[in-house]
């Protein structure tokens, strides 16, 4: 069984308020009694982009025990990402390749600079079929766009763009066993291109469904959420827990 831990929206911006709920996540899943194989945040780990907060997300999850893995969000800068989180240089698309308890985790790239929508560009699309032929355990494609409405307009408005090029590469390799994202705020499960989509609660606020709310769709005194996926044989199951 791969068992994952994944969090997503932190928005660290220099405030006590957000630092302090990302701590709070933090701090659970160091106290559990027993390991999650990874923990996966799905982007927005800063509001903007600055190689100080970057610093701080490094912070924040250095108690943790496990590897933790990174996708690039909106708000996030690509340059600061890269060279404060993974040590690297250059300015394209971040995507990376991980392998963690026998499964592939494919972290794409889904940020459009300067814009709340996402888009995988071709040479990710690329990257992302050769890396599932390369394998043939299960793999998971994570990325901070979610690439199905969800029911909430404002935010169906600005989900990833390209959903088509992701699901033709999707269906060539059976291997997914479900695509993991953010962005919405919101938890939430669904399915795309014949696999398990689930959506990461945020941890700096939840967004509301339509009939929740008459015109003021952000929560922000909700308790701080996450998500557990287990995945066994050829299922996967997923938790959702909110931390008072």
């Amino acid at each position: 069984m791969i068992t994952l831990a994944h969090l997503s929206d932190v928005h660290i911006d220099g405030s006590a308020r957000n630092e302090g709920r990302a701590a709070r996540v933090v701090d659970y899943l160091a106290a559990l009694p027993g390991r999650v194989d990874a923990v996966l945040v799905t982007g927005d780990l800063t509001e903007q982009g600055r190689p100080e907060d970057y610093e701080t997300v490094l912070r924040l999850v250095a108690p943790l025990a496990v590897p933790v893995l990174f996708c690039p969000g909106n708000h996030d800068e690509r340059t600061a990402f890269r060279g404060t989180l993974l040590g690297l240089s250059g300015s394209g698309p971040v995507n990376q390749a991980h392998e963690v308890a026998g499964a592939s985790f494919l972290l794409c790239d889904s940020v459009i600079p300067g814009k709340p929508d996402g888009e995988l560009a071709q040479e990710t699309l690329a990257w992302l079929d050769s890396a599932l032929a390369e394998g043939d355990g299960p793999a998971f494609i994570a990325l901070h766009h979610h690439p199905v409405p969800l029911g909430i307009p404002e935010l169906d408005a600005m989900r990833l763009l390209n959903p088509d090029d992701l699901a033709a590469v999707v269906r060539k390799h059976p291997r997914v066993a479900g695509v993991l994202c953010g962005h919405a705020h919101t938890a939430a499960a669904s399915t795309f291109a014949g696999v398990p989509v689930r959506v990461a609660p945020g941890v700096k606020s939840t967004s509301l469904l339509p009939w929740e709310h008459d015109g003021d769709l952000t929560l922000y005194d909700t308790p701080v959420g996450l998500a557990f996926h287990l995945l066994d044989q050829d299922v996967l199951t997923t938790h959702f827990r909110a931390l008072a």
